[in-house]
């Protein structure tokens, strides 16, 4: 089951970079001199990148250490 294992690490990482996609996304917003309303909507636009990316990385760690359990 060592396929399973790198299947896991291939969608955590995934998620890891959507991960840094949304912190940038943000970062550049803040940095961009938005006023309050405009910042607050571009940070809720980023919103469901990161939590897509979060269930990513969470789906994947657990798709390891399934296979980290069945190997």
């Amino acid at each position: 089951m060592e396929w399973l294992i790198w299947v896991g690490a291939a969608i955590s990482l995934v998620g890891l970079v959507g991960l840094i996609a949304s912190i940038l996304r943000v970062n550049r917003a803040r940095k961009s001199g938005l006023s309050d309303e405009e910042l607050r909507a571009a940070v809720q636009a980023a919103m469901p990148l990161n939590l897509g990316s979060l269930f990513l990385s969470v789906i994947g760690l657990m798709v390891v250490m399934l296979g980290l359990a069945f190997a």
